[in-house]
């Protein structure tokens, strides 16, 4: 496989083993701030670990946010990546997003008497046939860490539940997300990250 990943430089900490989960796959995988780059690269992967005020400050302190916006690549947002796609965070006291995909990312619920963080493996349901999930079945679970999530609407491939249900997997176009992390969940994070690299296409 020679396509060229471009890795966005978005600060997180979990950009490490997602570049390693992808050159396991054989992809090349190149972290970049660069325009040029990211521009030219077949596949572009947003990760994120944090807080979306500090991450969107980062991204436009790079001015990346309208590099982001002009990717006409497939692009992938892992972990916060994916909540930077949509259009505002509640977390922060509201913070303006990407906009890429449609809606927002508000927080979850202590309701039900579950824990906030969402901290762990939960099963993936409600599935919707698309590329990315091609051989991931209803049921099969990915590895959580968060407190924000989007609730579950039109671009919604998975959801899963954690006292609420929320999207787990989210495409809008060529824009994908995975709420979880692929890169820490096992054959089925493998899965995911080898059908971006494979199934899914301009």
């Amino acid at each position: 496989m020679s396509l060229r990943v471009a890795l966005v430089d978005s600060g997180g900490t979990n950009i490490g083993s997602v570049s390693y989960a992808l050159e396991r796959l054989g992809a090349t995988a190149r972290l970049t701030a660069d325009r040029g780059d990211i521009l030219a690269a077949d596949r572009v992967v947003l990760p994120g670990v944090g807080a979306a005020g500090a991450a969107m400050r980062r991204l436009r302190e790079l001015d990346l946010v309208e590099v982001l916006h002009e990717v006409h690549a497939p692009l992938l947002g892992v972990c916060l990546g994916m909540q930077l796609l949509f259009g505002r965070s509640a977390e922060d006291g509201g913070v303006q997003t990407l906009g890429l995909v449609p809606g927002s990312v508000e927080p979850i619920r202590a309701d039900y008497g579950v824990r906030v963080p969402h901290m762990g493996w939960n099963a993936l349901t409600e599935l919707v046939d698309d590329p990315l999930l091609a051989g991931i079945g209803e049921g099969e679970r990915a590895y959580f860490v968060h407190s924000y999530a989007a609730p579950v609407g039109p671009s919604t491939l998975a959801a899963t539940t954690h006292g609420d249900t929320f999207t787990a997997v989210v495409r809008s176009g060529l824009r994908w997300g995975a709420q979880f992390h692929p890169e820490r969940s096992a054959a089925v994070g493998a899965r995911l990250l080898r059908n971006f690299l494979t199934e899914v296409d301009r």
